[in-house]
């Protein structure tokens, strides 16, 4: 059961990330979340990170899940973030697929997870109807979905910028090979990533927030399968380091990943673990950047204050794998 004062603060999330509030400079769209309130004023925010999921339970989707719930009970979280491919292999037919309840509301029961549930879109997402998961039947269904192609989360201490990273590959249109991707909301691509990255570059110079992290499905450092995806290197990195943002996470290689950089002070964390892994799939990488590599599955929480941001990854079973903190008055790892 969900206790009293848990439950009314997830009544007042609901209630707000329901009131979206048109931006001033940006054409993204803006949520709000707020922090729960501690002692010093600033308020503290909890959350999992879990990617690369919806296999209707199956390649230990399921058993993740359920360590998903005992972290999410233990630490009390806010929400959980999704870094996309949230239904496989295709993505959704539409808005009554009955694959949204058999991987989504059928696999995250815990009432611990019964919380606001912000996601990305994926490759493989874009693969199905598109719209069917951003479409509001879906909230109707399970009133957790919020799902946007790019969005803001202001959540007091910490804002995050949630991009549609798959329109920036190339390779899906010009070679997408068997596979079909739906583009309608995206067609011109041109104008879209034109004015996607104009308004992420306005929406992080505006911000004020403490923190700022930005969430997509694409990989910009990784050791993983895919390895780095050039076009975002090229495109978005450069916005993201001039206006130093913290994080960079994404899912998109089936891994736990940490890699920092040697050329900024922006942290890049894959969490792609949610079901189906790559054993053994690892690309060389430069070892004064790369912290931490498992090619199995899991999840991350993160747990913030104004200062502080300890994050964990976990493996399938729940233990921990690889635990650091961020400094936010040092500005270092430790």
């Amino acid at each position: 059961m969900v206790k009293g004062g848990h439950r009314l603060l997830f009544l007042v999330g609901l209630s707000l990330w329901l009131c979206l509030v048109s931006p001033a400079t940006s054409e993204l769209q803006r949520l709000q979340h707020p922090t729960k309130p501690d002692g010093d004023g600033d308020g503290t925010l909890s959350f999992l990170v879990v990617g690369d999921w919806g296999r209707e339970g199956n390649y230990n989707q399921s058993e993740v899940a359920s360590q998903m719930g005992v972290i999410a009970e233990k630490l009390d979280i806010d929400f959980v973030i999704s870094t996309g491919d949230n239904f496989y292999e295709n993505g959704l037919t539409g808005e009554d697929d009955p694959e949204f309840l058999e991987s989504f509301t059928d696999i995250y029961t815990a009432p611990s997870l019964q919380k606001p549930w912000y996601n990305v879109l994926g490759n493989h997402d874009y693969r199905g109807d598109v719209e069917a998961q951003l479409s509001p039947a879906l909230r109707k269904k399970d009133s957790r979905w919020i799902c946007f192609r790019s969005s803001i989360l202001n959540a007091e201490i910490v804002e995050f910028f949630f991009v549609d990273t798959t329109p920036f590959v190339d390779k899906y249109f010009t070679d997408p090979g068997e596979h079909k991707y739906d583009w309608k909301g995206v067609e011109p691509r041109d104008g879209y990533l034109s004015n996607l990255l104009k308004d992420v570059d306005s929406a992080l110079k505006e911000s004020s927030a403490k923190w700022k992290i930005v969430v997509g499905h694409h990989t910009i450092k990784s050791a993983g399968h895919h390895g780095v995806t050039v076009e975002l290197v090229e495109h978005l990195l450069p916005i993201l380091e001039a206006n130093h943002i913290d994080l960079y996470v994404n899912g998109h290689d089936h891994c736990l990943e940490h890699i920092t950089s040697t050329d900024s002070e922006i942290q890049f964390i894959t969490s792609g673990g949610g079901s189906k892994a790559w054993r053994g799939d690892i690309r060389s990488w430069k070892p004064e950047e790369m912290k931490f590599y498992y090619d199995g599955q899991g999840f991350l929480s993160v747990s913030m204050t104004g200062d502080r941001a300890d994050l964990v990854f976990y493996d399938v079973f729940g233990q921990v794998l690889h635990e650091w903190s961020i400094s936010k008055q040092l500005h270092d790892a430790a």
